[in-house]
């Protein structure tokens, strides 16, 4: 059997190695050319805490307090309305307490095995000190932020992973890194990626010795009776996985995809003064995200629902660097600037599957913030499916058809 897989990023590139790693024939087909989509340019953060998918009661009610005018990082651009108003009502409608209960079931499952099989990835990668699993800091400028952002947390559904209240050491060191901090937890069952380019290296090293065909174009899919092609590929099954190109290759099979890009804005500085084995920072009243990489350290954050191709808005960058400023975080500048499209479905889960149109093909795309993290157990549950094992656990829940 030949499978091509459309998409280069993290999940196309799991989904790919996996297929080999089981003696299938691959073609890895992706039409950039460089790192700067959003799985090269996203926190670093393994989130295996992530179990409440963001549509939900609670984010309904938060959502305009967080507004980008009021100073929070969620925005909304009138210009895009266009691009985001069908995206949010759809989203509003998955927010009821019964939906959003069946969404954490569901991902709940996905995330219990995401660092097993981030393991298992390292191991095949032959670098495990890629994957870091030092968890990650919340913190709080202020006692009473810290109480309000405790509660919640200790009523949240974070998975297999856990907290406990940061002691004095560990606060002594996060207040070397800003002065700003009052509190924090430390989270242990999570991690991070040391250096997102040192993994896509040592990916493109494990596709070419696993002789994955790599073919740098853009992928244009035809309909042959029940059965869809790829121009000039010749391929027994196709894989979809182009993170927010799949809206238009699905669409070509037939299946109308509620699919939006949610991008997301970072900025990098020196890593001169930050210590090297310090985990994720997560400044919850900032909605920010400060990771340490191996030349550089990264401020990220933001949710802007826009087109994809929509200039970037420079604000962000400049509030990200005020943040830096207001922190006193120990990060020089000149600043490299990125944006990157997440590729978001209304309910905030993936899609993995079948193709109920076309007998041949499969589909992996749209996890939102959690391309990253569930990368590595997405590529193990498509390889499965496409070779006739079960899935270890039930992908009904993501099955396209549901929009």
């Amino acid at each position: 059997m030949t499978v091509a897989v459309i998409g280069g990023g993290i999940v196309g590139r799991s989904i790919a190695l996996s297929l080999a790693r089981r003696g299938e024939g691959v073609t890895l087909v992706d039409a950039a050319t460089d790192r700067s989509a959003a799985s090269w340019g996203n926190a670093g953060h393994i989130a295996t805490d992530q179990v409440a998918p963001l549509a939900s009661p609670a984010m309904l009610r938060s959502a305009p307090r967080r507004l980008f005018a009021r100073g929070g990082a969620l925005d909304l651009p009138l210009r895009q309305l266009p691009a985001w108003l069908p995206f949010a009502v759809r989203s509003i409608a998955a927010s009821t307490p019964a939906r959003f209960a069946a969404g954490s079931t569901a991902l709940g499952a996905l995330l219990a095995d995401a660092m097993p099989a981030w393991r298992r990835l390292a191991t095949a990668l032959k670098t495990p000190t890629l994957l870091r699993e030092d968890g990650h800091y919340v913190t709080w400028p202020t006692q009473t932020l810290a109480a309000a952002g405790r509660a919640a947390w200790s009523a949240a559904d974070t998975g297999t992973a856990r907290y406990v209240d940061a002691d004095e050491h560990q606060l002594d060191q996060l207040r070397a890194m800003s002065p700003r901090i009052a509190d924090a937890i430390r989270f242990d069952g999570t991690g991070q990626i040391a250096d997102l380019g040192a993994l896509a290296t040592a990916l493109d090293h494990a596709l070419a010795a696993a002789r994955v065909t790599v073919v740098q174009q853009p992928a244009t899919l035809e309909r042959h009776s029940d059965r869809m092609a790829i121009s000039g590929i010749a391929a027994d099954r196709i894989v979809i996985a182009a993170g927010i190109g799949s809206r238009s290759l699905m669409a070509a099979a037939g299946h109308r995809v509620p699919l939006i890009a949610e991008r997301g804005y970072h900025i990098r500085g020196s890593a001169e003064r930050w210590p090297a084995d310090l985990p994720p920072l997560v400044f919850e009243d900032r909605s920010i995200i400060v990771t340490r990489y191996a030349d550089s350290v990264q401020v990220a954050g933001f949710v802007e629902f826009a087109h994809a191709c929509a200039p970037p808005d420079p604000r962000k960058w400049q509030r990200l660097e005020r943040h830096v400023v207001e922190l006193a975080l120990p990060i020089a500048g000149p600043f490299r600037r990125w944006t990157g499209a997440r590729p978001t479905l209304p309910d905030y889960l993936p899609a993995i599957g079948r193709s109920t149109r076309a007998a041949n093909l499969f589909y992996a795309f749209g996890h939102q913030h959690l391309g990253l993290t569930l990368a590595p157990v997405t590529g193990e549950l498509v390889a499965a499916l496409i070779t006739g094992d079960a899935p270890v656990i039930d992908l009904a829940p993501f099955a396209v058809d549901r929009f």
